[in-house]
């Protein structure tokens, strides 16, 4: 069984706005890494259309974009991308899939059926599956930004706090800081295989 990984850049002041990060080549390369050790892409109808209004462009070079961009413009022309959507039923871009059904069961078996990680990139996705308790690790690039404004991770949402366990972090050059989380069971220990 496959995890699910909830992976967004994030300012200081928990902006998730994807404006405010630093898109140098570093963290598309560390963003790149990522993908390369997944096996698709989680997202909801608003993120998937945004990505697919820009990138897929990028990866048939017809739009001008550092070689860091490209790598990641590439990997993710090859992901399968699995998608949530109550409002659009079409999805042409390469390895596109809708999910359908009831929310936490399409999620489950897409994680029951995936040998190693789904990466969810939606924050309004990600504020419903951790809702559902789907969520089994987090990945936040931590920027060295302080937005003062924008959309925060699950703003208010969640029904009750989520006390996380750091599994790992790296310092990048650039000043960002990648940050590993798995939720904390209720005794307090972080599962195996982790």
């Amino acid at each position: 069984m496959g995890t699910l990984t909830y992976s967004i850049n994030v300012t200081l002041d928990g902006c998730i706005d994807h404006r405010e990060g630093i898109a140098d080549e570093e963290t598309h390369a560390w963003y790149t890494r990522q993908l390369e050790e997944s096996d698709g892409l989680l997202w909801g109808r608003v993120v998937y259309e945004m990505m697919e209004s820009y990138w897929p462009a990028v990866a048939r070079g017809e739009t001008d974009a550092s070689p860091a961009e490209v790598d990641w413009a590439r990997t993710l022309e090859r992901m399968p991308k699995y998608v949530v959507s109550t409002t659009r039923t079409d999805f042409p871009w390469t390895g596109s899939h809708l999910l359908t059904g009831d929310l936490r069961t399409a999620v489950q078996d897409l994680k029951d059926s995936t040998p190693s990680r789904i990466l969810l990139g939606s924050p309004g996705l990600a504020t419903a599956l951790d809702r559902l308790d789907l969520i089994d690790e987090y990945r936040f690039l931590v920027h060295p930004v302080i937005a003062g404004h924008g959309p925060t991770l699950h703003g208010s949402s969640l029904p009750a706090s989520r006390h996380l366990d750091l599994v790992s972090s790296q310092a990048l050059t650039n000043g960002v800081v990648a940050l590993r989380y798995v939720p904390r069971h209720p005794c307090g220990s972080t599962p195996l295989g982790i």
